[in-house]
């Protein structure tokens, strides 16, 4: 009995021995022998662990199965410690695709920098390397956080319950420099602005004083505000109408956007009826539009695997306004696929009028079997192809 305890003792002696001899050893000291200093602490911020003379936080001191001998794979060594914005990220509306993805050294450099938040690059450069078409665009009237490359004062670059990652919600943005005064009443014709100030106002920059949008509505660029907002004007839709009457028949199909339930004019969920920076008079681009309302669908898309990889241009497949095809496609599942995919159908599973889905007696189409909203399964798959999509149908196998 005494053998067990003395064996027991020697062995709790030597773990805590190695694991006290395992939490000193790898400190910045000793790896610091090899790897020059100057490259992991030069400039104004340090990242803590590099600081507390912690290189055992991140990485193995022997070896490891990662690259750079890090203890976990890359894109989780930042959650490890980060959890609260990890959380954040996942329960958000809108994420930012590298926040999201968890490629944080994107922006971020490990280690140290010169610039805040250990950004790699200065806050407008680090933006740029993505976002390059939008911040190279030149304007003869510019507004000064986007003239002076603080991206951040308008937006938070890993989560947000706006599309546009909006650190609030729009007119709360841009009240917190802008103020409720006499002057922007005057700019209004003395009325308070009800809606969305970047409806109108490109924050970014344009051409226009007051950073106006360019295109303007007919009746808004001749002035004629009675045209739509006399006293005895229609409320809803039959406003627009008035002038639009072509664009009825675009809605009078099986599936359409008129049947949304919609309290107000359904027309200004999407259109703009004072200036846009499209011929549509569009209130924003076709994938925050659409994901505006759709955020299901965005988040299906945040958390699957495999998605159709040009997904953000929705109106390439669907139709605006309204449609007699499931999801308001275009055409039917096979035509709109065969678009691009000319091949498929013609060698591959048959499809059709006359093959028949056993489970509910429609036409099988390619999106019977396939997703392209996103799933986890390769080739947009909705189920594994290796046997249960299969099984579905073919039971007696």
């Amino acid at each position: 009995m005494k053998k067990i305890y003395l064996t027991l003792f020697i062995l709790l002696s030597i773990v805590f021995s190695s694991n006290s001899w395992a939490s000193e050893y790898p400190t910045n000291d000793v790896c610091f022998k090899c790897h020059k200093k100057e490259q992991f602490l030069k400039g104004k911020s340090i990242h803590q662990p590099v600081k507390n003379k912690r290189c055992d936080k991140c990485h193995r001191p022997h070896a490891s199965k990662y690259k750079k001998l890090l203890l976990v794979p890359e894109q989780e060594t930042c959650t490890t410690c980060h959890k609260k914005l990890e959380s954040k990220i996942l329960n958000s509306k809108f994420a930012h695709d590298p926040a999201l993805k968890n490629h944080c050294i994107r922006c971020h450099n490990p280690h140290s920098s010169k610039y805040n938040f250990l950004l790699n690059s200065s806050v407008q450069a680090t933006c740029k390397t993505c976002h390059k078409k939008i911040l190279t665009k030149k304007y003869q009237f510019v507004h000064k956080p986007y003239k002076d490359g603080n991206c951040l004062k308008c937006h938070n670059p890993h989560y947000s319950n706006d599309p546009r990652l909006l650190k609030k919600n729009p007119n709360q943005t841009c009240f917190s420099c802008h103020k409720k005064d006499n002057k922007l009443l005057k700019a209004h014709n003395g009325k308070t602005p009800k809606g969305e100030c970047l409806l109108c106002h490109n924050p970014h920059g344009s051409n226009n004083k007051a950073l106006l949008r360019p295109i303007k509505h007919k009746p808004f660029a001749a002035k004629n505000c009675k045209a739509c907002h006399a006293q005895n004007a229609p409320k809803d839709e039959e406003l627009c109408l008035q002038c639009h009457k072509d664009n009825l028949k675009t809605f009078q199909y099986t599936h359409n956007h008129l049947l949304g339930g919609y309290t107000q004019n359904t027309c200004l969920v999407c259109h703009n009826p004072h200036v846009a920076e499209t011929k549509d008079l569009l209130v924003a681009s076709p994938e925050h539009l659409c994901s505006s309302c759709h955020t299901t669908v965005y988040k299906q898309k945040r958390e699957m695997l495999y998605f159709h990889p040009k997904r953000k241009f929705c109106l390439e497949c669907h139709k605006a306004h309204g449609s007699n095809h499931p999801a308001m496609l275009r055409a039917d599942g096979n035509k709109v696929c065969s678009r691009c995919h000319e091949t498929q159908g013609k060698f591959s599973h048959p499809v059709g009028e006359k093959v028949l889905d056993p489970r509910n007696k429609q036409p099988m189409t390619c999106i019977t079997c396939h997703e392209p909203m996103g799933t986890n399964y390769k080739y947009q798959l909705k189920m594994s192809g290796e046997a249960a999509l299969c099984l579905e149908c073919h039971k007696n196998y």
